[in-house]
């Protein structure tokens, strides 16, 4: 069976709808960047997620090229995520979803390397007839965060980030910042699950109260 990091690594893609402390290591993703309403069509978030999973199951069938990847296993792709902020504003504003910049991802197994990312984006884009040029090798440590599953409307998430941030008053402050950005994993394909049944981990990076 291919492996499944889902299921593999529950801590970290599968909490539950009462928040927790998780350390993540550190994980290698591919990565887009960008800005704008996620919400538009033919906009550039929509754009991003063809051009990683465009690379991403070009790294996963490898096995079935030329390039034979050291250390490959099979594998299930891992979900898209992504690392969402606004220039200038506390938290997150729903209503100004224009002005929201992101860094789409989806992991990458570990033995995979920034040189077959290069040689997946090269390989996709003559396949596919597409300039993959966006998609970057990202190592990103995360270190010390809370969490909590998220059942429902992207746009309902405030009820759920204060629960989070109820959560880790007496012990902890929340750190985000400049590396260390609001994170959500979606485990719900938004196009065929109905809104009210939309499994989103929310996850932000904290630091105990002392430090």
């Amino acid at each position: 069976m291919p492996f499944d990091y889902k299921k593999e690594y529950k801590e970290f893609y599968m909490p539950q709808k009462k928040p927790s402390i998780v350390e993540v290591p550190p994980m290698n993703y591919i990565a887009v960047r960008g800005k704008g309403d996620p919400n538009k069509e033919d906009g550039e978030y929509k754009q991003s997620i063809t051009l990683l999973y465009g690379v991403a199951y070009t790294l996963k069938m490898s096995k079935k090229t030329d390039h034979q990847i050291e250390g490959y296993f099979d594998y299930v792709v891992p979900p898209l995520e992504g690392f969402w902020w606004q220039e200038n504003i506390k938290g997150m504003d729903y209503n100004k979803k224009d002005q929201l910049q992101w860094i789409s991802v989806i992991r990458l197994p570990d033995f995979i390397t920034k040189e077959d990312v290069e040689w997946a984006k090269e390989s996709a884009t003559k396949k596919k007839k597409m300039d993959f040029s966006k998609v970057e090798f990202f190592h990103y440590e995360e270190g010390l965060c809370v969490q909590c599953m998220h059942i429902g409307s992207y746009d309902e998430e405030v009820a759920t980030v204060s629960l989070m941030h109820e959560f880790i008053k007496d012990e902890y402050v929340l750190d985000i910042n400049d590396q260390r950005r609001h994170h959500e994993i979606y485990l719900s394909d938004a196009r065929r699950v109905a809104e009210e049944k939309r499994k989103t981990v929310i996850r932000h990076p904290i630091k105990k109260l002392d430090q």
